[in-house]
Protein backbone atom coordinates (compact mmCIF):
# COMPACT_ATOMS: atom_id res chain seq x y z
CA UNK A 1 0.00 0.00 0.00
CA UNK A 2 1.68 2.77 -0.89
CA UNK A 3 2.20 6.33 1.84
CA UNK A 4 -0.31 8.14 0.42
CA UNK A 5 -3.27 5.58 1.18
CA UNK A 6 -2.10 4.49 4.72
CA UNK A 7 -5.59 3.81 6.64
CA UNK A 8 -6.29 6.00 9.38
CA UNK A 9 -6.40 3.83 12.38
CA UNK A 10 -2.12 3.71 10.93
CA UNK A 11 -1.77 7.73 11.36
CA UNK A 12 -0.04 9.02 14.28
CA UNK A 13 -2.59 12.01 15.64
CA UNK A 14 0.14 14.57 16.63
CA UNK A 15 -0.78 17.71 18.95
CA UNK A 16 1.53 20.84 18.39
CA UNK A 17 1.62 23.43 19.97
CA UNK A 18 1.35 26.30 17.63
CA UNK A 19 1.21 29.41 19.92
CA UNK A 20 4.50 31.01 18.49
CA UNK A 21 2.40 31.60 15.57
CA UNK A 22 0.27 34.05 17.79
CA UNK A 23 1.65 37.71 17.55
CA UNK A 24 4.95 38.96 16.58
CA UNK A 25 7.07 36.11 13.83
CA UNK A 26 10.35 35.27 15.74
CA UNK A 27 12.59 32.76 14.81
CA UNK A 28 10.12 30.16 16.88
CA UNK A 29 7.44 31.67 15.07
CA UNK A 30 9.20 30.84 11.89
CA UNK A 31 10.05 27.20 12.56
CA UNK A 32 6.00 26.53 13.76
CA UNK A 33 5.01 28.02 10.87
CA UNK A 34 7.35 26.45 8.26
CA UNK A 35 7.36 22.90 10.59
CA UNK A 36 3.48 22.52 10.30
CA UNK A 37 3.60 23.89 6.77
CA UNK A 38 5.38 20.34 6.04
CA UNK A 39 3.79 18.13 8.35
CA UNK A 40 0.13 19.27 7.01
CA UNK A 41 0.49 16.90 3.91
CA UNK A 42 2.44 13.92 5.99
CA UNK A 43 1.57 10.42 5.05
CA UNK A 44 2.04 9.26 8.36
CA UNK A 45 0.22 11.87 10.50
CA UNK A 46 -2.64 13.70 11.42
CA UNK A 47 -1.63 17.07 12.73
CA UNK A 48 -3.66 18.87 15.37
CA UNK A 49 -2.62 22.56 16.68
CA UNK A 50 -3.45 24.66 19.86
CA UNK A 51 -2.54 27.62 21.46
CA UNK A 52 -1.42 28.44 24.92
CA UNK A 53 -3.60 31.23 25.63
CA UNK A 54 -6.82 32.51 26.77
CA UNK A 55 -6.57 36.15 25.17
CA UNK A 56 -5.47 34.73 21.74
CA UNK A 57 -7.24 31.51 21.25
CA UNK A 58 -9.25 32.45 18.15
CA UNK A 59 -6.64 33.43 16.74
CA UNK A 60 -5.23 30.48 15.58
CA UNK A 61 -7.50 28.94 12.97
CA UNK A 62 -6.79 31.58 10.39
CA UNK A 63 -2.90 31.41 10.87
CA UNK A 64 -2.39 27.79 10.43
CA UNK A 65 -1.76 26.24 7.14
CA UNK A 66 -3.95 24.08 4.94
CA UNK A 67 -4.41 20.75 6.08
CA UNK A 68 -3.70 21.34 9.98
CA UNK A 69 -6.58 21.35 12.41
CA UNK A 70 -7.25 23.24 15.56
CA UNK A 71 -9.62 21.97 18.19
CA UNK A 72 -8.81 22.52 21.66
CA UNK A 73 -10.06 23.53 25.09
CA UNK A 74 -9.15 27.53 26.21
CA UNK A 75 -5.74 27.14 27.72
CA UNK A 76 -4.32 29.90 29.56
CA UNK A 77 -0.79 30.26 29.68
CA UNK A 78 -0.03 31.43 33.13
CA UNK A 79 -1.87 29.66 35.48
CA UNK A 80 -1.17 26.12 33.41
CA UNK A 81 2.87 26.97 32.93
CA UNK A 82 2.50 27.29 36.85
CA UNK A 83 0.82 24.17 37.03
CA UNK A 84 2.99 22.27 34.60
CA UNK A 85 6.27 23.66 36.44
CA UNK A 86 5.34 22.54 39.96
CA UNK A 87 2.30 19.88 39.93
CA UNK A 88 2.60 17.98 36.73
CA UNK A 89 -1.06 18.40 35.70
CA UNK A 90 -3.59 18.87 34.63
CA UNK A 91 -2.70 16.30 31.05
CA UNK A 92 -3.05 17.89 27.41
CA UNK A 93 -5.45 15.42 26.54
CA UNK A 94 -8.10 17.19 28.82
CA UNK A 95 -8.06 20.20 26.38
CA UNK A 96 -6.80 18.91 22.90
CA UNK A 97 -8.18 14.67 23.21
CA UNK A 98 -6.48 11.69 22.65
CA UNK A 99 -2.99 12.11 20.57
CA UNK A 100 -0.54 9.95 20.06
CA UNK A 101 2.21 12.17 20.24
CA UNK A 102 2.30 16.10 21.98
CA UNK A 103 5.06 18.45 20.79
CA UNK A 104 5.68 21.24 22.77
CA UNK A 105 7.61 23.42 20.21
CA UNK A 106 9.00 26.12 22.76
CA UNK A 107 10.82 24.82 25.27
CA UNK A 108 7.50 23.90 27.19
CA UNK A 109 5.63 20.16 26.63
CA UNK A 110 2.41 19.75 28.43
CA UNK A 111 2.35 16.83 30.68
CA UNK A 112 0.39 13.69 28.89
CA UNK A 113 -1.75 10.70 30.38
CA UNK A 114 -0.87 8.58 27.31
CA UNK A 115 0.56 10.55 24.26
CA UNK A 116 4.17 10.68 24.07
CA UNK A 117 5.94 13.87 24.86
CA UNK A 118 8.54 15.70 22.52
CA UNK A 119 9.79 18.99 23.76
CA UNK A 120 11.70 21.38 20.96
CA UNK A 121 15.00 23.21 23.16
CA UNK A 122 15.87 26.23 20.92
CA UNK A 123 18.96 27.15 22.58
CA UNK A 124 20.36 27.17 26.22
CA UNK A 125 20.95 30.67 26.71
CA UNK A 126 19.11 30.48 29.63
CA UNK A 127 20.90 27.90 31.42
CA UNK A 128 24.61 29.61 29.87
CA UNK A 129 23.82 33.19 30.58
CA UNK A 130 21.36 33.72 32.83
CA UNK A 131 22.12 37.41 32.99
CA UNK A 132 20.97 37.35 29.39
CA UNK A 133 17.17 36.21 29.43
CA UNK A 134 14.49 38.32 31.22
CA UNK A 135 12.87 36.46 34.24
CA UNK A 136 10.16 34.31 32.32
CA UNK A 137 12.00 32.67 30.51
CA UNK A 138 14.17 31.62 33.70
CA UNK A 139 11.40 28.72 34.66
CA UNK A 140 12.46 26.99 31.50
CA UNK A 141 14.81 24.97 32.49
CA UNK A 142 13.18 23.42 35.50
CA UNK A 143 10.14 22.67 32.70
CA UNK A 144 12.69 20.92 30.78
CA UNK A 145 14.46 19.06 33.30
CA UNK A 146 11.17 17.69 34.28
CA UNK A 147 9.85 16.86 30.74
CA UNK A 148 13.31 14.73 30.65
CA UNK A 149 13.28 12.92 33.78
CA UNK A 150 9.33 12.17 32.85
CA UNK A 151 10.79 10.51 29.37
CA UNK A 152 10.22 13.46 26.86
CA UNK A 153 11.92 13.17 23.51
CA UNK A 154 13.96 16.52 22.75
CA UNK A 155 13.74 18.21 19.41
CA UNK A 156 17.28 20.58 18.78
CA UNK A 157 17.77 22.64 15.45
CA UNK A 158 21.50 21.46 15.65
CA UNK A 159 24.25 19.31 17.01
CA UNK A 160 25.65 22.39 19.43
CA UNK A 161 22.36 22.80 21.34
CA UNK A 162 21.84 18.63 21.59
CA UNK A 163 25.59 18.16 22.89
CA UNK A 164 24.35 20.62 25.59
CA UNK A 165 20.86 19.06 26.19
CA UNK A 166 22.90 15.81 27.08
CA UNK A 167 26.04 17.58 28.86
CA UNK A 168 23.57 19.82 31.11
CA UNK A 169 20.37 17.82 31.42
CA UNK A 170 21.74 14.66 31.71
CA UNK A 171 19.31 13.71 29.15
CA UNK A 172 19.83 10.12 27.27
CA UNK A 173 21.33 11.03 23.73
CA UNK A 174 19.70 8.19 22.48
CA UNK A 175 16.19 10.64 23.62
CA UNK A 176 17.67 13.68 21.40
CA UNK A 177 17.45 14.51 17.85
CA UNK A 178 18.62 16.79 16.12
CA UNK A 179 16.05 18.28 12.78
CA UNK A 180 17.48 21.05 11.28
CA UNK A 181 15.13 23.82 10.43
CA UNK A 182 14.19 25.03 6.63
CA UNK A 183 14.58 27.95 5.40
CA UNK A 184 12.23 30.46 3.72
CA UNK A 185 13.50 33.48 2.12
CA UNK A 186 13.23 35.88 -0.52
CA UNK A 187 15.17 38.95 -1.94
CA UNK A 188 12.42 39.94 -4.14
CA UNK A 189 10.23 43.62 -3.24
CA UNK A 190 6.79 44.12 -4.47
CA UNK A 191 7.10 46.08 -7.74
CA UNK A 192 6.03 49.30 -6.26
CA UNK A 193 7.95 49.09 -3.28
CA UNK A 194 10.28 52.32 -2.53
CA UNK A 195 14.30 51.44 -2.44
CA UNK A 196 15.61 51.39 0.90
CA UNK A 197 18.10 53.71 -0.01
CA UNK A 198 16.19 56.35 -0.45
CA UNK A 199 15.12 55.80 3.31
CA UNK A 200 19.32 55.56 4.24
CA UNK A 201 20.54 58.80 5.82
CA UNK A 202 21.52 61.64 4.43
CA UNK A 203 25.31 61.04 2.75
CA UNK A 204 24.82 57.22 2.87
CA UNK A 205 23.87 55.15 -0.47
CA UNK A 206 24.83 51.53 1.24
CA UNK A 207 24.05 49.88 4.43
CA UNK A 208 24.67 46.69 6.14
CA UNK A 209 21.76 45.00 7.63
CA UNK A 210 21.47 43.47 10.94
CA UNK A 211 17.75 41.01 11.90
CA UNK A 212 16.64 40.81 15.39
CA UNK A 213 15.39 41.85 18.47
CA UNK A 214 17.17 43.83 20.35
CA UNK A 215 18.78 42.12 23.50
CA UNK A 216 21.66 41.40 25.21
CA UNK A 217 22.45 37.99 23.45
CA UNK A 218 22.62 39.53 20.19
CA UNK A 219 25.34 41.97 21.45
CA UNK A 220 24.12 45.49 19.45
CA UNK A 221 25.95 47.56 21.50
CA UNK A 222 29.12 45.62 20.05
CA UNK A 223 28.11 46.04 16.48
CA UNK A 224 27.74 49.42 17.23
CA UNK A 225 31.36 49.72 18.45
CA UNK A 226 32.32 47.31 15.39
CA UNK A 227 30.05 50.15 12.89
CA UNK A 228 32.27 52.87 14.72
CA UNK A 229 35.19 51.23 13.68
CA UNK A 230 34.33 50.29 9.88
CA UNK A 231 32.56 53.82 9.45
CA UNK A 232 35.18 56.66 9.21
CA UNK A 233 36.99 55.12 6.17
CA UNK A 234 33.35 54.19 4.55
CA UNK A 235 31.50 57.56 4.41
CA UNK A 236 28.57 56.12 2.47
CA UNK A 237 28.05 52.93 4.36
CA UNK A 238 24.86 52.76 7.14
CA UNK A 239 23.86 50.31 9.78
CA UNK A 240 20.41 49.42 9.87
CA UNK A 241 18.75 47.27 12.14
CA UNK A 242 15.48 45.21 11.86
CA UNK A 243 14.41 44.65 14.66
CA UNK A 244 12.53 45.98 17.81
CA UNK A 245 13.62 46.89 21.68
CA UNK A 246 13.39 43.40 23.42
CA UNK A 247 14.54 43.75 27.03
CA UNK A 248 17.78 45.38 27.89
CA UNK A 249 17.89 47.70 24.98
CA UNK A 250 18.68 50.66 26.87
CA UNK A 251 22.46 49.56 26.46
CA UNK A 252 22.35 49.42 22.84
CA UNK A 253 20.20 52.84 22.79
CA UNK A 254 23.54 53.99 25.16
CA UNK A 255 26.28 52.92 23.10
CA UNK A 256 24.57 54.48 19.64
CA UNK A 257 24.68 57.55 21.88
CA UNK A 258 28.06 57.55 22.10
CA UNK A 259 29.13 56.37 18.66
CA UNK A 260 31.00 58.95 16.34
CA UNK A 261 28.62 58.03 13.78
CA UNK A 262 25.48 57.62 15.81
CA UNK A 263 23.50 59.54 12.51
CA UNK A 264 24.56 56.63 10.70
CA UNK A 265 22.57 53.68 12.54
CA UNK A 266 19.19 53.40 11.82
CA UNK A 267 16.89 51.53 13.88
CA UNK A 268 13.75 50.52 11.61
CA UNK A 269 11.69 48.55 14.59
CA UNK A 270 10.16 45.32 13.72
CA UNK A 271 9.64 44.73 9.86
CA UNK A 272 6.87 42.91 7.95
CA UNK A 273 8.65 39.68 6.21
CA UNK A 274 7.92 41.66 2.76
CA UNK A 275 9.74 45.02 4.25
CA UNK A 276 12.57 42.51 5.33
CA UNK A 277 12.71 41.14 2.51
CA UNK A 278 13.50 44.61 0.37
CA UNK A 279 15.85 45.48 3.04
CA UNK A 280 17.04 42.39 3.00
CA UNK A 281 17.98 42.28 -1.12
CA UNK A 282 19.33 45.59 -1.07
CA UNK A 283 22.09 44.55 1.62
CA UNK A 284 25.85 44.89 0.92
CA UNK A 285 25.61 42.49 3.91
CA UNK A 286 23.81 40.80 6.60
CA UNK A 287 25.89 41.40 9.93
CA UNK A 288 25.13 39.34 13.19
CA UNK A 289 27.30 39.96 16.39
CA UNK A 290 25.53 37.16 18.80
CA UNK A 291 27.20 35.97 21.42
CA UNK A 292 25.05 32.81 21.44
CA UNK A 293 22.45 31.25 19.10
CA UNK A 294 21.32 27.92 18.69
CA UNK A 295 20.35 28.13 15.06
CA UNK A 296 20.54 31.03 13.18
CA UNK A 297 17.75 32.26 11.23
CA UNK A 298 18.67 35.64 9.38
CA UNK A 299 22.22 34.55 8.66
CA UNK A 300 20.64 31.13 6.76
CA UNK A 301 17.79 33.32 4.99
CA UNK A 302 20.10 35.66 4.12
CA UNK A 303 22.60 32.89 2.16
CA UNK A 304 19.45 31.67 0.56
CA UNK A 305 19.05 34.81 -1.70
CA UNK A 306 22.41 35.48 -2.36
CA UNK A 307 23.46 38.07 -0.12
CA UNK A 308 27.19 37.92 2.30
CA UNK A 309 26.62 36.81 5.92
CA UNK A 310 29.33 38.62 8.28
CA UNK A 311 28.40 36.73 11.42
CA UNK A 312 30.59 35.60 15.09
CA UNK A 313 31.52 32.16 15.51
CA UNK A 314 28.74 31.83 18.37
CA UNK A 315 26.96 28.54 19.45
CA UNK A 316 25.60 26.82 16.28
CA UNK A 317 26.33 29.36 14.02
CA UNK A 318 29.54 27.62 12.22
CA UNK A 319 27.97 24.31 12.32
CA UNK A 320 24.53 26.02 10.08
CA UNK A 321 26.93 28.12 8.34
CA UNK A 322 29.63 26.43 7.18
CA UNK A 323 32.08 28.03 4.98
CA UNK A 324 29.04 30.32 2.99
CA UNK A 325 29.96 33.28 5.83
CA UNK A 326 32.46 34.96 7.46
CA UNK A 327 32.97 34.46 10.42
CA UNK A 328 35.14 36.14 13.60
CA UNK A 329 34.96 35.30 17.32
CA UNK A 330 32.33 36.90 19.60
CA UNK A 331 33.48 40.28 20.85
CA UNK A 332 35.71 41.19 19.16
CA UNK A 333 35.12 44.30 17.13
CA UNK A 334 37.80 45.12 14.99
CA UNK A 335 37.66 42.06 13.53
CA UNK A 336 33.72 42.27 13.11
CA UNK A 337 35.12 45.68 11.64
CA UNK A 338 37.45 43.97 9.03
CA UNK A 339 35.40 41.48 7.95
CA UNK A 340 32.97 43.49 6.92
CA UNK A 341 35.30 45.77 5.20
CA UNK A 342 36.45 42.79 3.17
CA UNK A 343 33.17 42.53 1.85
CA UNK A 344 32.34 46.16 0.99
CA UNK A 345 35.89 46.38 -0.57
CA UNK A 346 36.46 42.89 -2.14
CA UNK A 347 33.50 42.17 -5.28
CA UNK A 348 35.61 39.24 -5.56
CA UNK A 349 34.98 38.27 -1.59
CA UNK A 350 31.51 39.16 -2.17
CA UNK A 351 30.97 36.91 -4.82
CA UNK A 352 32.54 34.10 -3.33
CA UNK A 353 30.31 34.21 -0.52
CA UNK A 354 27.29 34.77 -2.55
CA UNK A 355 28.34 31.36 -4.61
CA UNK A 356 28.83 29.53 -1.39
CA UNK A 357 26.37 30.64 0.79
CA UNK A 358 23.54 29.67 -1.81
CA UNK A 359 25.09 26.28 -1.53
CA UNK A 360 24.97 26.48 1.52
CA UNK A 361 21.52 27.41 1.98
CA UNK A 362 20.33 25.16 -0.11
CA UNK A 363 20.75 22.17 2.41
CA UNK A 364 18.24 23.23 4.41
CA UNK A 365 14.32 22.98 3.71
CA UNK A 366 10.91 22.02 5.47
CA UNK A 367 10.55 19.09 3.47
CA UNK A 368 13.67 17.67 5.63
CA UNK A 369 12.50 19.23 8.49
CA UNK A 370 9.40 17.63 8.69
CA UNK A 371 10.31 14.27 7.18
CA UNK A 372 12.94 14.04 10.28
CA UNK A 373 9.64 15.50 12.71
CA UNK A 374 7.78 12.96 11.44
CA UNK A 375 10.51 10.52 12.50
CA UNK A 376 11.34 11.43 15.89
CA UNK A 377 6.82 11.36 16.38
CA UNK A 378 7.48 7.84 15.34
CA UNK A 379 10.03 6.83 17.48
CA UNK A 380 8.57 8.56 20.31
CA UNK A 381 5.40 6.41 20.14
CA UNK A 382 6.70 3.52 19.44
CA UNK A 383 8.34 3.41 22.63
CA UNK A 384 6.13 4.35 25.13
Amino acid sequence: MPASARPDSERLRVAIDATPLLGTRTGVGRFCEGALAALAGHPELDVDAFAVTWRRRRWLPPVVPPGVRVRQRAMPARPLHAAWSHLGGPSVEWFVGPADVVHGTNFVVPPSRRAARVVTVHDLTIVRFPELCDGASLEFPRMVRRAIAEGAWVHTPSQFVADEVVAMFGADARRVRVVYHGVTATAAPAPDATAPEEELPPGTARYVLAVGTVEPRKDYPGLVRAFDLLAEAHGDVALVIAGADGWGAQAFHHAVAAARCAERVVQLGYVSDDALARWRGGAEAVVSASVYEGFGFPALEAMAVGVPVVATAAGAVPEVVGDGALLVAPGDADALAGALASVLDHAEVRADLVARGRCRAARFTWTACGDGLAALYSDAAGAR
